[in-house]
């Protein structure tokens, strides 16, 4: 028996017993069928009246938490694990999952069925995203700190066998897989006016270009379209999303935030034309219309969110924060609606999304808190 049933079942029981001590007074009214008085029958119906309520209640809190749209079915504990796990890479057919570990300068892999850890990556300064290369079984990851570089990791040693160092201020990449392109923040450092995107071929590992001038010293998120033509970034130094033309490798368009600030998180509905993003100041879920670069709504979101998934089976859109996941289900392109905030743990903010398991995994983090219990989370969908 579930948690939510035992609590119900608890009440029914103490429902009936207070249903019992309520007509105390008369012990053969029900019993021997005597006539009661008025006010045993006021009484009685009163005790009625309020483990009806009970009940209703109880039905209430019963439904709501067996309706939650994300089930936790696995936690894998990471002791010894502190500070902020980054974000994750996927093979799927291998049944691996990678996600990178800042402060033990790792990079962890898990197996994507179980959960389990089953090995460590050593030997980054401070390892930050990453994409899987099925071909060659490599896992190509930024890295940054002083590192500031490119790494190549060969997926069947797990040990890393190329360098490529790039300028300061390393952070987000993103992967085209049409072109083999891996495209990579960098060039901007604490006081840069501007960044590029250092593009790297992850068939030769080398760099054949950039795109140069982007506003502001970084960015967040970026989110490539299918066709492998456009590449949309959350600008964090102007507060807007830029659209990047990669046959030109030039910035065409800029779509201002809607008076909100820190955008991260990035998903795409493209048969919509849609883009979503979440900021952090305040913590809104933003959705754009990627024909006209408008806003078309905004909605509250959790806090501190790094990471977005769409489940387009199930037209919903999943947020990670701290302490939190916040679910949106998409009514129509322009209609949106917020329909849970799934409790996670503290600073939950890194995720993915794996439909073809029916799957959200939750990196659970700990910087800022020494007591935090640092962890893998695996939700089902429900």
């Amino acid at each position: 028996m579930n948690a939510s049933r035992s609590q119900a079942a608890m009440a029914g029981i103490a429902c009936l017993f207070f249903v019992e001590t309520g007509a105390a007074d008369s012990n053969t009214i029900l019993i021997q069928g005597l006539t009661s008085s008025s006010s045993q029958e006021d009484k009685l119906r009163q005790s009625l009246k309020i483990c009806m309520m009970i009940f209703a209640l109880c039905g209430v809190v019963v439904k709501a938490q067996e309706k939650l749209p994300l089930k936790l079915i696995v936690t894998t504990p990471m002791p010894g694990f502190t500070g902020d796990f980054d974000h994750f890479g996927l093979d799927l057919k291998g049944n691996r999952l990678f996600l990178a570990s800042e402060d033990q300068k790792t990079v962890e892999v898990f197996d994507l069925r179980t959960g389990d850890r089953i090995h460590s990556i050593k030997g980054f300064g401070q390892p930050l995203t990453m994409a899987f290369l099925a071909e060659s079984n490599r896992l190509i990851v930024t890295d940054g700190g002083d590192t500031d570089a490119v790494e190549l990791v060969d997926c069947k040693d797990y040990k890393i066998i190329g360098t490529l160092k790039l300028g300061p201020g390393v952070d987000h990449g993103v992967y085209n897989p049409l072109n083999k392109y891996f495209y990579v923040e960098n060039g901007g450092g604490p006081e840069g006016k501007t960044h590029v995107l250092s593009i790297v071929d992850t068939q030769s590992f080398k760099q054949v270009g950039e795109v140069p001038g982007l506003p502001g010293n970084s960015n967040e998120g970026m989110v490539i379209d299918r066709q492998g033509t456009k590449l949309y970034v959350n600008l964090t130094g102007t507060d807007e999303v830029g659209v990047i033309d990669l046959s030109t490798r030039q910035l065409i368009a800029r779509w201002p935030l809607p008076d909100v600030h820190v955008a991260h998180a990035i998903a795409l509905d493209e048969p919509n034309h849609r883009l979503f993003t979440a900021t952090r100041k305040p913590s809104q879920f933003v959705v754009f219309n990627t024909d006209t670069g408008k806003v078309v709504t905004t909605l509250p979101c959790v806090g501190v969110n790094s990471d977005m998934s769409f489940d387009v089976a199930r037209k919903r859109i999943y947020v990670t924060g701290s302490e939190a996941a916040s679910v949106f289900e998409q009514r129509d392109a322009d209609h949106y609606e917020h329909i849970a905030d799934v409790p996670t743990a503290y600073r939950a903010k890194s995720s993915i999304f794996v439909s073809d398991v029916k799957r959200l995994y939750v990196a659970d983090s700990g910087k800022g808190k020494p007591d935090a219990k640092l962890a893998l989370q695996i939700f089902e969908v429900q």
